[in-house]
């Protein structure tokens, strides 16, 4: 699972491109599942820029799992890995919106990324057991790895970190052009193709 995980971490910026393009090619959009879809990917989004405010750009990196802090607040305060259950929400609400293969497509696509994002974490768990040592063993008694629940953080773990939105900002630049494109995709799909469709 571990070397699965290696592969998985250093290619996952990859591994949608699949499914977006199944859902572009084959999208079958109507008005319930543009405005079921669109919340979901908004939380997601939210999530990763309230997370990566925290935790800053390295959370970017392909080489390898690192960390140089445990981070303890904001979303992490609620869920281990919020990131990668921002990108899950993410992906599930773009499937929905597309509405290609519906349910199909999407109940693959999020089990095939709950696989993946749970082989990476275990290589990322990991190193920060490693590097943290009980501090992280506490966190984990804490906190839920995917599931969020509000629980109460013992203070001695919880980090000291500057909650930083610009940067949060910055470094989404990539996520959310990504987002604007497949949602632009689809809306215009939906009012070329599907509300002024050609008699």
């Amino acid at each position: 699972m571990k070397s699965i995980g290696k592969f998985f971490f250093k290619y996952r910026s990859y591994t949608p491109l699949p499914f977006f393009f199944a859902m572009i090619l084959l999208m079958k959009p109507n008005l319930y599942s543009i405005l079921s879809g669109f919340p979901l990917i908004f939380i997601g989004e939210f999530i990763r820029i309230w997370a990566v405010s925290y935790a800053g750009s390295e959370t970017r990196t392909t080489d390898g799992v690192g960390g140089s802090n445990l981070v303890t607040q904001g979303p992490f305060a609620y869920v281990r890995n919020p990131l990668y259950l921002g990108n899950i929400l993410i992906y599930l609400g773009i499937g929905i919106m597309s509405f290609a293969l519906y349910p199909y497509l999407q109940i693959f696509a999020f089990l095939f990324f709950t696989f993946q994002y749970y082989c990476i974490i275990l290589n990322e768990e990991e190193y920060l057991k490693n590097a943290f040592g009980e501090k992280f063993s506490i966190y984990v008694k804490s906190v839920n790895r995917f599931v969020p629940f509000k629980n109460n953080i013992p203070q001695n773990i919880k980090s000291n970190l500057v909650l930083d939105i610009k940067s949060g900002f910055n470094s989404e630049k990539r996520s959310i052009q990504s987002i604007l494109i497949s949602t632009i995709i689809i809306i215009i799909y939906y009012f070329f193709f599907v509300v002024n469709k050609p008699m």
